[in-house]
């Protein structure tokens, strides 16, 4: 995989030792209501910037399809690529060993490669079924061995979850989301120092806040999934003071979040090639120090 004259800083995903960029693709926003030329243009838009790392799930309508496609004739081997187990509509919260292995076959087919970098398990509800005997980790582990899976990992909420899957030492990356940005930094408490000691590689989805962060005047009217009243209202409050003083608040969340060098790689969910292009902008431009000193005042 090409690293050359990349201008996103490359960091070492935990003991996979894959080497990632900074700013990786998620790929919910390809999965609703655009067309299949519009989530194929801003996949080739993010490899064409550097980016080398896209994630999806089965959870995200139409993305596994559309990525696939847009992965067809060569731009496959230019990323790596990571989706979902446990979230399929049809199948959702069947975390068993044949159920893990009915999803991850579908991804590959959708996906129409024969092998994921990353597969991760997604959103249980309990981890007892995932850690059970037969279960979905001993699947993904018999995957691996097979070849169609390079590495396991963990996408969720909660960080007692996360704790869990590192114990269990089959678990070599974990995706946290919302919980390290600039209006919240809990991940930060226990769960990135434990992470590091294990050597797991950390995700950080949704540096932006579901949006909140992107740069457009948030409604504080809009109720958002995970996220309350006061994240929005502090969000305005970011959003305001950003303006006064002639700043980009979509620069300032990205960077923020690339400031903590433990954090390998920040997720952000493109519909399009124009807000690939806005992501990487953010992701690219530098803050100046004297920024940072008033934000953390402000914060």
């Amino acid at each position: 995989m090409s690293t050359q004259a990349n201008p996103l800083p490359l960091r070492r995903l935990g003991r996979t030792e894959l080497e990632v960029t900074c700013l990786g693709m998620g790929g919910a926003g390809l999965g609703g209501n655009i067309t299949d030329d519009e989530a194929i243009e801003a996949v080739h838009r993010a490899i064409d910037l550097g980016i080398n790392y896209l994630d999806t799930a089965p959870l995200y309508g139409e993305s596994e399809r559309r990525v696939g496609l847009a992965l067809a004739d060569g731009w496959r081997e230019k990323i790596y690529l990571a989706t979902k187990t446990g979230t399929h509509p049809e199948w959702r919260g069947d975390f068993s060993g044949a159920g893990t292995r009915r999803s991850v076959e579908n991804s590959l087919r959708l996906l129409g490669t024969d092998y994921l970098d990353v597969c991760l398990v997604h959103d249980p509800d309990s981890m007892e079924p995932v850690v059970a005997k037969g279960g979905a980790l001993d699947e993904l582990q018999r995957m691996r061995e097979e070849g169609l899976i390079k590495f396991i990992g963990l996408g969720v909420r909660q960080h007692e979850f996360h704790k869990i899957a590192i114990e269990t030492g089959v678990v070599d990356v974990i995706l946290t989301y919302l919980d390290y940005t600039l209006l919240s930094q809990t991940a930060n408490e226990w769960l990135i120092p434990l992470a590091v000691e294990n050597d797991i590689g950390i995700i950080n989805g949704s540096p932006i806040a579901m949006g909140l962060l992107s740069g457009v005047e948030p409604d504080v009217s809009v109720e958002r999934i995970h996220l309350g009243t006061s994240d929005a209202e502090r969000a305005h409050r970011l959003w305001q003071w950003a303006a006064d003083n002639d700043l980009n608040l979509l620069n300032l969340a990205i960077q923020f979040c690339f400031r903590q060098p433990r954090i390998a790689m920040n997720l952000t969910g493109s519909k399009n090639a124009s807000e690939v292009e806005q992501n990487f902008a953010a992701a690219t431009t530098s803050v100046p120090d004297d920024v940072w000193e008033q934000l953390e005042t402000l914060l």
